[in-house]
């Protein structure tokens, strides 16, 4: 009975190991958007490579080989699809489906919602998702084959942009970007950002901090400023744009 369950253990552990060694190789393969599960096909696709996978790994009955060759080939088959759907355009509306417009310039769509299989709550649930509680303010709303829905408000309700108010709308030089994290220096970032320690630590010094492995983190943003988040009492700061 010992020698059994010694066995069965590290067979299972051996299964369990080379199913998930498999599953991440075939995830890769599969590419960003299977594991975005952007479309409802990706969706049941994924669902079903990772059930399988765990069959192999926690099913003593389950053939590790044949469970395995089914992991491979379902893979395959998918990505043949993916890459079909990438050079076909029916194809692509028959695996992923198409966007459906279910309000258009204001007016809801009766059998847009029939045919998508929603109904008002559903509508607007999703419209509050979006920050939209009257159904007056939209445009356009337009359901996507990921499931998720897309809202053109109407020029009225449109949030003003930099440009509507003639705020500065120049380039910044660089995103908010990380220059000490645990007390270190991130140097690939002070390379890129081409900024040396002494003038980080003036950064720092304006703020009474003169050991750098007293910050937890620091991210210097595209003004020039410092976000500085110290060891003590985990304290966050923001340092004022130097010269």
């Amino acid at each position: 009975m010992e020698n059994f369950f010694e066995l069965n253990f590290w067979e299972m552990m051996l299964r369990t190991t080379i199913s998930f060694v498999v599953l991440l190789l075939l995830a890769r393969l599969l590419g960003k958007k299977q594991l975005s599960q952007l479309t409802f096909f990706h969706y049941i696709t994924g669902i079903t490579i990772g059930s399988t996978a765990a069959d192999i790994a926690s099913q003593k009955e389950t053939p590790f080989i044949d469970g395995l060759i089914s992991l491979i080939w379902w893979t395959i088959l998918t990505m043949i699809a993916t890459k079909i759907t990438l050079n076909s355009t029916k194809m692509r509306d028959i695996l992923d489906g198409s966007s459906t417009v279910i309000i258009k310039n204001g007016e809801i769509s009766v059998q847009a919602l029939k045919t998508s299989k929603l109904h008002m709550d559903d509508l607007l649930m999703m419209l509050r998702e979006q920050s939209v509680f009257s159904i007056q303010d939209v445009h356009y709303a337009i359901l996507e084959t990921n499931g998720q829905l897309s809202i053109l408000k109407k020029p009225a309700e449109q949030s003003a942009t930099k440009t509507d108010v003639k705020a500065d709308v120049s380039i910044p030089p660089h995103i908010p970007i990380e220059v000490i994290a645990d007390g270190h220096i991130v140097w690939n970032t002070m390379e890129e950002l081409n900024l040396t320690e002494d003038l980080l630590m003036k950064k720092l010094k304006k703020k009474n901090i003169e050991n750098i492995e007293d910050v937890f983190y620091a991210q210097l943003q595209p003004n020039g400023s410092l976000y500085i988040c110290t060891r003590e009492e985990n304290k966050a700061t923001q340092n004022d744009k130097s010269e």
